[in-house]
């Protein structure tokens, strides 16, 4: 029997970065990660990151999280997977206001009309804290570079530690370049022993920078939250914008604002609850895959033939009207 079977799941979104959330904190069971891999295959229940809940280590906290990529890898933070949550749990118990812990730290959370706000925590900048193969003097930028030597496409990243490592380059037109190819070269690139957010960034403005992600451990993505604070506290730090701007990423928007009273990172955008369902050994590679995804009374509580979503957040709360 799989670890996970008949385990209920909340499928959920943060500008179209794929969650699932796996609320554990009744039976605290380990994520293995064949089966997070069998779980996201696209005939399955395709997802970006696993948003794992295990009962709380410290007093005031709602849970402790635990995220897990699509290739059955752990990740020390993502934003929009923490927005996803704080939805759930607000659904759950009524309250707007929580905190979560996480291997990267506690992750303050509250929910108001115009979005979910988290508080990302402080970005570490040390060569040693991202971490890089070996010293640098400056993360602002690195020597590393995409592409011919004698005409690179892409080169010297700033590089910052968010919960997870990212490397941003700053280029023209986040479209002209082929992340898809050169994402996975750069993320697994050996001055990155724990491999690599890959963002591309062109600062429009002051306020508005245009992001594109390759993201470790999954790939090309609509949005990652983790990585949109680090590309906004890397702009601040070489003067290109001030310290809150709107990135904009192919799911949406995030405003994010690099506190200057503490230099936390506040993140603050939607989420959204598609449908919950419960975990089969099909789903978890216990049997033959089914054609398409499956519905009815494989997953209880989807949206079988295309059913309408419901416009609430699970437990019946309405949505604020920023999260939707």
């Amino acid at each position: 029997m799989a670890a996970l079977e008949n385990r209920p799941f909340v499928k959920m979104n943060g500008l179209g970065n794929e969650i699932v959330v796996l609320d554990l904190r009744d039976a605290p069971l380990a994520v293995p990660p064949e089966e997070a891999r069998a779980l996201a295959r696209p005939d399955v229940l395709p997802f970006d990151q696993i948003m794992a809940l295990y009962p709380p280590q410290s007093e005031g906290t709602r849970a402790f999280v635990r995220i897990i990529n699509n290739d059955g890898s752990e990740s020390g933070a993502c934003g929009n997977g923490t927005r996803c949550i704080a939805l759930y749990e607000a659904g759950r118990t009524g309250t707007d206001h929580m905190v979560f812990e996480s291997v990267a730290g506690p992750l303050a959370c509250s929910i108001a009309p115009e979005g979910i706000t988290v508080d990302m925590g402080v970005p570490r900048f040390g060569w040693h804290d991202i971490p890089l193969a070996g010293p640098v003097m400056d993360t602002r930028a690195i020597e590393l570079q995409a592409g011919p030597a004698e005409s690179p496409v892409l080169r010297a990243p700033a590089v910052v530690n968010v919960g997870n490592p990212h490397a941003i380059f700053w280029v023209e037109d986040v479209e002209a370049i082929d992340l898809a190819r050169l994402g996975p070269e750069l993320e697994h690139h050996p001055i990155f022993p724990e491999r690599a957010n890959i963002s591309l960034a062109r600062v429009v403005s002051p306020e508005h920078i245009v992001l594109k992600v390759w993201e470790r451990g999954v790939g090309l993505t609509r949005a990652c939250g983790s990585a949109a604070c680090a590309t906004a506290v890397a702009a601040a730090r070489l003067g290109l914008t001030g310290r809150r701007v709107t990135v904009t990423l192919p799911g949406g928007d995030l405003v994010i604002d690099w506190r200057e009273s503490d230099d936390h990172i506040l993140m603050t955008g939607p989420a959204e609850f598609e449908f919950d369902g419960r975990l089969t050994a099909t789903m978890l590679g216990g049997a033959e895959l089914p054609a398409t995804r499956p519905g009815g009374a494989e997953l209880p509580g989807t949206r079988p033939g295309g059913a309408e979503l419901p416009a609430t957040r699970p437990g019946g709360a309405e949505l604020p009207s920023g999260a939707a």
